[in-house]
């Protein structure tokens, strides 16, 4: 119930702001993935197309739909 309202919330303010449905949906995403790292596992990133550069500085997916993530 909390979250329909804070989201009710965000798309008025939105709304009233010129900005569209659109654009309030890619804010709301945006606020609440903004600062998070993503990791994934080395199977997400083979499953994902890519190679997990393990033994890499940093421990990166390469290539695939995961590239550039971190590996953890």
């Amino acid at each position: 119930m909390r979250i329909r309202r804070t989201l009710a919330a965000v798309i008025a303010t939105a709304a009233l702001a010129g900005l569209g449905l659109t654009g309030a949906a890619t804010a709301a995403t945006a606020a609440t993935a903004q600062g998070a790292t993503t990791y994934v596992t080395p199977s997400e990133c083979k499953q994902g197309g890519g190679t997990p550069a393990i033994n890499d500085q940093g421990n990166y997916c390469q290539g695939g739909t995961h590239d550039g993530e971190q590996i953890d």
